[in-house]
């Protein structure tokens, strides 16, 4: 809790004076009048200590966590099982209170952490460079779309529909900063990025094309076809994917992708009511120098010892404000500390066997809803069906303590009825079950009307 240090009068006139007006309302005489509201902000009446904790009580008590219902919600954050040694090590002081490490040699621990958070980034994505890192994955979307404005000179990004709607968000936003335009790619009947849109879309002045695997209604994306659509006129080929279905997913790299953005909260962060999370940026070396963030790369002190070091920060408080990259002050390592910390928990082997668990249940699911599929071809650990009764699912399912997920209505108005189910490691076979007698139930009661 915050300490409340109050200031007083004396105290008011004392700061006044050192800054050389006589009035608080002094400090504001450059605003203009035509812009000041002329009238009190219309608040309602203050309350007493006792009267705003309880006020705040009952409003904190209409929230419910993924620990007090079965949620089968996702839609790019997700309820997976988060183990005790990660708290245990992040709750070390060396790791949860220094800042930026500008001085190497009593940061060796936080430098270790972000070279080893790159190789596995890079790992996993089957791209030679990753930063350590940016904010989130909307994040890293838009800085790859800057960064092909730096390396291209070309003026539009493409973007399949199928890329999360945050991420498009983000993207169109600091896009118009860049004096850019975003064009966007339709998906096909069966929820997967259209080719022939996509590549109708691709020109001479196209800086980027970027998809997502899987995409944002759970679909396995041909990632080969849309790169040769993408890269035939030079563009960049940028991939947001999600990290643990990489464990059995050919990496973006593979396919030719320049660029590898993502959201890294389902690596051992939790939900927390949507953040802090983090974002990595994996790129082709050539781009080494315009990508946003910090690398810490390895060397050897004096005396021959290995060594870690802040190799490269392209922000403006290091280098000339038009020669930065990006203008982040923080990068989200303790977030991002989380995240290697599950990868060397998982393993290897580890990583491969929750991406199978998560297809197999994923699968069952779709089968056990008996709904018709959005997207019927390949999925992961997440897919898309209608629901003709969804508002009575929803009202049946929270009754019963369940959320059955998210309603795609909300951000794709082209599938009113479609409800987006996601599974983890979390979701029993039971629960699926739980959730398919819900959707029968609806079933029921329509019949008997």
């Amino acid at each position: 809790m915050s300490r409340y240090t109050s200031a007083t009068d004396a105290d008011r006139k004392a700061m006044l004076d050192a800054i050389g007006v006589d009035s608080v309302e002094g400090l504001f005489a450059e605003i203009p009048k035509a812009v000041r509201l002329d009238r009190r902000l219309d608040l309602p009446a203050g309350m007493a200590e006792q009267e705003v904790f309880e006020h705040l009580s009952q409003l904190a008590a209409r929230n419910r966590h993924s620990d007090e219902e079965v949620s089968f919600l996702g839609a790019g954050m997700y309820d997976h099982y988060v183990p005790s040694i990660i708290d245990s090590i992040l709750q070390r002081s060396e790791f949860l209170t220094p800042y930026t490490p500008y001085q190497p040699e009593i940061s060796q621990g936080g430098l270790q952490v972000m070279f080893e958070f790159q190789t596995a980034i890079s790992e996993l994505t089957g791209l030679p460079v990753s930063n350590a890192s940016v904010y989130e994955g909307p994040s890293a979307v838009a800085a790859a779309g800057y960064l092909a404005k730096l390396e291209t000179k070309r003026g539009k990004l493409v973007a399949s529909r199928g890329l999360h709607p945050h991420s498009r968000d983000a993207l169109v936003t600091h896009a118009a900063g860049f004096g850019m335009k975003v064009e966007e790619a339709a998906l096909d009947g069966e929820g997967a990025t259209d080719v022939d849109a996509l590549a109708g879309l691709v020109d001479d002045d196209t800086a980027a094309v970027f998809v997502q695997q899987p995409n944002f209604l759970g679909t396995v994306e041909e990632l080969g076809a849309l790169g040769e659509a993408a890269k035939r006129t030079g563009a960049l080929y940028v991939v947001a994917a999600d990290p643990l279905p990489l464990g059995i997913l050919e990496a973006p790299g593979s396919f030719g992708a320049d660029i590898c953005v993502g959201e890294g909260q389902t690596l051992g962060n939790r939900l927390d009511f949507g953040g802090p999370s983090f974002g990595f940026f994996a790129a082709g070396e050539r781009f080494l120098r315009k990508m946003p963030g910090r690398i810490a790369g390895e060397t050897r002190d004096v005396d021959g010892k290995r060594g870690f070091v802040l190799t490269l920060q392209t922000r403006e408080q290091h280098i000339r404000r038009e020669k930065a990259t990006h203008n982040i002050c923080t990068a989200q390592a303790l977030n991002a500390l989380a995240g290697v910390i599950y990868l060397s928990w998982l393993g290897k082997l580890g990583l491969i066997e929750l991406g199978e668990l998560m297809l197999r249940r994923t699968h069952y699911a779709r089968e056990a809803l008996g709904l018709q599929a959005i997207n019927p071809g390949p999925i992961v650990r997440e897919f898309a069906v209608r629901v003709p009764d969804l508002d009575g699912l929803f009202e049946r399912a929270r009754a019963e303590g369940v959320n059955p997920g998210y309603r795609l209505a909300d951000t794709y108005p082209e599938y009113g009825d479609g409800l987006l189910v996601a599974l983890t490691e979390r979701r029993t076979k039971a629960d699926i079950d739980r959730l398919a007698a819900l959707v029968g139930a609806g079933s029921r009661e329509g019949a008997a009307a």
